[in-house]
């Protein structure tokens, strides 16, 4: 089993997510490009200050998916909150124009998706710690 490991001061790991968000109410607020590239933007110069490594990003007209690694000192809340706050207020301050799609100030949804990726699936994985006691 290969993985591609990034490594800290004390330690070596592979984590790398997949979250989504949709947008408040599923509306369609994110079909202009502009909004998209501003979007793509902000989420990059905050994953930065969380030294997150932004892979892709990807959007449809309710919601975006993003893949990122992160390292085990990462506070995924933190970043999480910090990421939908300031591009709800930003995506609101730039383009007034979404504002009559939502009410009450919300862009996103507050729910959101949020899974590990693994580079081995998981019965590869099983299968592996299982003959570790043979």
């Amino acid at each position: 089993m290969r993985y591609k490991l990034d490594k800290g001061r004390h330690s070596v790991y592979a984590m790398q997510y997949h979250f989504v968000q949709c947008v408040k109410y599923r509306r369609k607020a994110l079909v202009k490009p502009e909004i998209l590239d501003f979007l793509k933007e902000q989420i990059h110069k905050i994953s930065r200050t969380f030294e997150i490594e932004v892979l892709n990003i990807e959007a449809d007209k309710d919601h975006f998916h993003l893949l990122f690694k992160a390292s085990p000192k990462t506070e995924m809340t933190k970043y999480i909150n910090a990421m939908k706050t300031l591009t709800s207020r930003e995506i609101q301050r730039r383009f007034p124009e979404v504002k009559r799609l939502l009410w009450n100030g919300a862009f996103w949804s507050p729910s959101y998706f949020l899974a590990t990726t693994g580079q081995v699936t998981l019965d590869a994985l099983m299968k592996y710690v299982e003959g570790q006691g043979k």
